[in-house]
């Protein structure tokens, strides 16, 4: 593989590592500091807030300082945050951290797709992009099971001084393998916002919202579901992340598969009515370890299949402005996560058992197929298909 390519899903790892880990800690981290697990599954909502001011920052000062230079930036932000969050002994230093953690998240991943672009020949950039994506689902896979096993035998500390050190490792490869160039788009930033005047993107915004924020309310009290109310123990929860963490990267390449065969809004809508239904059933079955761990599967596995349709439906609908397009996916994404974390911690406060916050999370995913059969609706519109074909 290209060494750009694997230096980028370096970083990517050290990012999935950095969002999804802390799912597997929650009740350890909520016992160390003294805080309830709902305030502990906020730190969730914080790293999606970091992302979602740092897109836009980084997408305002990229002119003015070489990809490779962001990258590096990026990079040493990764290393920071993770480092403050291993030593905070406070709410608000936790806070801070996650803050300055999830601040290089989609500026990274935007910046690597720039880079792509430049380095890899026209018809495998594709390809290539989904390679550093790659680094996300290895995360999930390896990573974060690796993380919930280090809170385990020593200390969830131990997990994010993990993801510091292995960023020193990105920040090499991207000195050695990153080559040194910038992006010198000649299109104004106020252009590239008309796409933004149609309905349609908001539409793809929303269902992407509140499709992320469906499996996080949900996602994000995985570790308390599983073992307070499916009764599994805390010895077997690195197996139970590394399953959920499978069905991501199969659902990612059923997905694909699926993509030479059917529209991307057809992919998505029923993707998330699955998502929805195994949600519901998670709130009455629960309780049966078999019947949680196959809802938990099928559920984290629409997560990732819900991706790339979303991706392709927002280039779709963001002519004149993919990069905005990109950044707005990404922005909605995480707004999902804070939301989705936010709404299932809700449950909890309200002393609602822990499988509840199924209940929330389902609602969430029904309401991103609403947003997609509005967006249906409005394109089989003539006055809209004709504007599609001037525009195009």
């Amino acid at each position: 593989m290209n060494k750009v390519i694997i230096s980028l899903a370096l970083g990517t790892f050290g990012l999935g590592m950095a969002e999804f880990g802390i799912m597997g800690i929650l009740t350890e981290l909520a016992r160390d500091t003294d805080i309830p697990v709902s305030s502990a599954g906020h730190m969730i909502s914080f790293y999606a807030l970091g992302v979602v001011i740092g897109a836009p920052v980084i997408a305002v000062i990229s002119h003015k300082f070489s990809l490779k230079t962001i990258l590096l930036f990026l990079a040493a932000l990764c290393i920071t945050g993770n480092a403050i969050f291993t030593f905070s002994s406070s709410y608000t230093m936790l806070i801070i951290a996650r803050l300055i953690s999830g601040f290089p998240h989609g500026a990274f991943f935007g910046v690597g797709a720039i880079i792509l672009t430049r380095v890899i020949r026209p018809g495998k950039v594709t390809a290539a992009v989904a390679g550093m994506v790659s680094g996300m689902t290895l995360a999930n896979l390896i990573g974060i099971p690796l993380g919930t096993l280090l809170s385990h035998e020593f200390s969830w500390r131990s997990t994010f001084l993990l993801i510091s050190v292995f960023n020193i490792a990105v920040i090499t490869s991207i000195v050695f393998w990153i080559p040194d160039i910038s992006d010198n788009t000649s299109a104004r930033l106020s252009e590239q916002f008309h796409f933004l005047k149609s309905a349609a993107p908001w539409l793809i915004f929303l269902a992407t919202l509140c499709s992320n924020a469906g499996v996080f309310a949900w996602f994000s009290y995985i570790k308390p579901v599983m073992i307070y109310i499916s009764g599994f123990s805390d010895q077997v929860m690195p197996l139970i992340m590394m399953l959920v963490g499978l069905g991501m990267v199969l659902g990612n390449i059923v997905s694909g598969k699926l993509s030479s065969r059917f529209s991307p809004l057809r992919i998505v809508a029923i993707t998330n009515f699955t998502i929805a239904v195994a949600l519901t059933l998670t709130l009455f079955f629960a309780y049966q370890n078999i019947a949680s761990l196959s809802l938990a599967f099928i559920i984290c596995a629409g997560l990732f299949a819900l991706s790339a349709p979303l991706q392709i439906l927002l280039l779709q609908n963001a002519k004149g402005g993919e990069m905005l397009g990109a950044a707005g996916g990404q922005i909605a994404f995480n707004l999902g996560s804070a939301l989705g974390a936010f709404c299932g911690g809700a449950m909890l406060t309200a002393h609602f058992p822990y499988n509840y916050v199924a209940l929330p999370a389902a609602l969430l995913s029904l309401s991103a197929i609403l947003s997609l059969l509005l967006y249906r609706r409005l394109k089989s519109r003539p006055a809209f298909c004709s504007e599609a074909k001037v525009t195009g």
